[in-house]
């Protein structure tokens, strides 16, 4: 495992870390514990020592399964979470200074820890970037030693700018994938030149860019990838990096033809981000064991030519771009 420094922070996290949307099991499948831990504990012993949940990640189970592992563990892991997503409606006037107080502190309570290493906003409404009040808030909880640091999960490149305008913010989490590269036309220079840290969220487009799935793949029918590709449970840029799914699939086997000997492209498409320096670390989610392997262990190896970045970038611009880069 290698590992970068995480901004400003005085972390140096691994750099595929482990995002636990779905460490309890696939979407709509329920949580199931024992899952959790196998995956959770295997991650550990291959090196992760940085694990990104939330507080709205099966009403808080995941948050739960992280803290006890974490808790268990000899080794230094450092537990990254996220508030504001259990507010409702999701409007910014329901943001307030106490009640993102209360979520933090019950955050702390279920991973069972003193101080969480790293908070973040969690996709607010963008005005709420535009209230000092609330990233005062987290000067005070820094001070009161409930949190370490403070960071912030983006939708859009511009709330990841506006952010950043705080001080006392240290990383952005943020969507960057072959399938949505805006970010890396400004933002990235922007935060490497105020020493944030950039951690990646969603770098396989919600499983799309494995090169597994076909027009015929079913989901459950509590999985977003079957319930909100146009948008109606939450921003439809969180499903499938927001690429209609059947040009997506066309993508991909462009892709495939790219790289014949790799049956699943994960570990390619990871490790083209990893490309990026700018990048502190991504976080991939995986529901099974088999999944994590590829992630952490796979994508060590693969070498991408300089010809073949020529044609990624090419059907980026010739399919995919027009259809998301001026969205987010």
């Amino acid at each position: 495992m290698n590992y970068r420094r995480l901004g400003k922070t005085d972390l140096h996290v691994s750099e595929v870390s482990l995002g636990t949307w779905q460490v309890g099991g696939r979407w709509g499948s329920g949580f199931d514990h024992q899952n959790a831990e196998q995956i959770l504990r295997q991650a550990i012993a291959d090196g992760v020592n940085f694990i990104d949940t939330a507080d709205v990640y099966e009403a808080g189970e995941s948050e739960i399964a992280v803290g006890r592992l974490v808790n268990q563990s000899s080794e230094e892991i450092y537990i990254a979470t996220k508030c504001g997503r259990r507010i409702s409606p999701q409007i910014s006037e329901a943001y307030t200074p106490s009640i993102l107080r209360k979520h933090v502190e019950d955050s702390l309570g279920r991973l069972q820890v003193e101080r969480i290493d790293l908070i973040q906003l969690h996709c607010p409404p963008t005005e709420v970037y535009y209230r000092p009040e609330i990233f005062g808030l987290f000067e005070d909880l820094q001070r009161e030693g409930k949190i370490r640091h403070l960071g912030v999960s983006v939708e859009r490149v511009e709330e990841g700018i506006k952010a950043i305008e705080y001080a006392n913010v240290t990383t952005v989490q943020i969507i960057y994938n072959l399938f949505r590269q805006r970010p890396a036309d400004y933002f990235f220079d922007l935060a490497a030149a105020r020493d944030v840290g950039v951690i990646v969220r969603v770098p396989l487009a919600s499983g799309l860019l494995t090169g597994t799935y076909h027009k015929d793949t079913t989901f459950l029918d509590g999985d977003h990838r079957h319930g909100n590709r146009d948008g109606e449970w939450f921003d439809k840029g969180e499903t499938f990096a927001g690429v209609p799914y059947e040009l997506g699939l066309e993508a991909v086997s462009r892709i495939k033809a790219l790289f014949p000997e790799l049956p699943n492209l994960a570990p390619l498409a990871l490790r083209w981000i990893l490309l990026r320096d700018e990048v502190s670390c991504i976080i991939p989610g995986v529901s099974k064991m088999s999944q994590l392997d590829s992630n952490l262990n796979d994508s060590q190896g693969i070498k991408i030519g300089s010809d073949q970045l020529a044609e990624l970038d090419h059907i980026y611009e010739s399919l995919i771009k027009a259809h998301v880069h001026q969205l987010w």
